[in-house]
């Protein structure tokens, strides 16, 4: 067979090989701790999961409009309005299968061979690979440990050519866990003036997971940019349903067709009885959210403090999502060489920077939707390995 050569520039995610790798020496009976996978460790709220069942009940067993049944879009617009502020209409927002769907859609509608796309570096990893896939040429953002992991305004805009086409935003981040200041966001959008052919995706999907008090900062609230901004959130980490593959995006007026018209082409439209799951998530009692973002916080607390302690580490306190990004250059170790120690010697799973881009190197991901009992244990493990 001959494959298009296109396929050599396709990527992948780390995460899901050490997961698989972790699950082997568990079968073979070693003692894992996992804290390498980005999902929540706690289940889908029952209201929820009831939804889903009264809908296959019910006789939702068919295909649905590919954007998505109207009202589930309707939902999705009103709670746009209550958390972030802004009046949407739902012909703007397309419901898809997770979030990575709209990151595909959204980098395949502008990348191809002599633009550019710019990405947050380190970052997660399907942004590159799908940009590489495009065609299109990928160009990094560089994300600074001593401005916590958040992008210079300034440098983005200096980046900017008469090649680019779509910037890529992500706050709170994986994997970092960072949070980039409103005033950052600010500069960006006032020198994006400059520039009224450059589109920008804003990946939220962690929206809900700030800490400290500080507001969540959503690009959605810069009306000057409205009609060239790409909205990406959903369900999966805000109410543990990373199985469901459940995500929406609020397009501008002119792409939301074309979105539309790419979900009928790749998968039709969503699942049907998890669109009523939706519904019911966001509509329904929001209680298991926030006691999950509480018993998250917490754990954010001991992973930064039990990783300050370890020799050769440094940890900055994330201000957002469930991810801490120690750095570990004081080790005299790289990256992806301590996370395979860290999993065959010491039985932790972690997940090397370098799997999110080269300014990854000297980090590793720890992910701490895992109980705080594990954390201890994990950390105490690596105590021991270092010593």
């Amino acid at each position: 067979m001959i494959l298009a050569n296109s396929l050599d520039r396709l990527g992948t995610e780390t995460a899901f090989d050490v997961l698989a790798r972790a699950q082997k020496l568990k079968d073979a009976g070693q003692d894992i701790i996992n804290l390498g996978i980005g999902q929540p460790d706690f289940p889908t709220p029952d209201n929820i999961v009831e939804a889903a069942a009264k809908a296959l009940r019910d006789g939702q067993h068919g295909y649905t409009p590919a954007n998505g049944i109207l009202p589930l879009r309707e939902a999705v617009a009103e709670d746009m309005a209550q958390r972030r502020r802004v009046t949407i209409d739902p012909e703007r927002i397309v419901v898809v299968p997770g979030g990575k769907v709209t990151m595909y859609f959204a980098i395949t509608m502008f990348g191809q061979p002599g633009v550019e796309i710019m990405y947050p570096d380190p970052g997660f990893p399907i942004y590159r690979s799908v940009i590489e896939f495009s065609g299109a040429k990928a160009v990094p953002i560089p994300l600074y440990e001593n401005s916590g992991f958040s992008f210079s305004a300034d440098e983005v805009l200096a980046k900017i050519t008469d090649r680019t086409r779509l910037i890529i935003v992500n706050s709170p981040a994986n994997p970092t866990g960072g949070v980039v200041p409103k005033e950052e966001l600010d500069k960006l959008v006032a020198g994006l003036a400059e520039h009224p052919d450059v589109a920008i995706m804003s990946d939220e999907i962690y929206a809900r997971m700030v800490y400290d008090g500080v507001p969540h900062a959503s690009l959605t609230a810069y009306p000057e940019i409205e009609d060239r901004l790409i909205l990406l959130d959903g369900w999966s980490k805000t109410y543990a349903m990373t199985g469901w593959r459940l995500g929406w995006a609020v397009w501008p007026e002119a792409l939301a067709p074309i979105a539309t018209r790419l979900a009928i082409n790749v998968h039709s439209c969503v699942n049907a009885a998890t669109q009523y799951a939706g519904i019911e998530a966001l509509t329904g009692p929001q209680s298991a959210v926030d006691q999950m973002v509480t018993a998250f916080d917490r754990r954010r607390g001991v992973i930064v403090e039990r990783l300050n302690q370890l020799p050769g580490f440094r940890c900055q306190r994330p201000g957002g999502a469930f991810y801490a990004f120690p750095n570990i250059e004081a080790t005299g170790q790289k990256a992806i060489a301590l996370q395979e120690r860290l999993l065959t010697e010491a039985g932790v799973a972690v997940i090397a920077g370098t799997s999110f881009g080269a300014q990854g190197e000297g980090y590793l991901r720890f992910s701490y939707a895992n109980s705080i009992e594990n954390i201890e244990r994990a950390i105490d493990r690596i105590a021991d390995f270092l010593a």
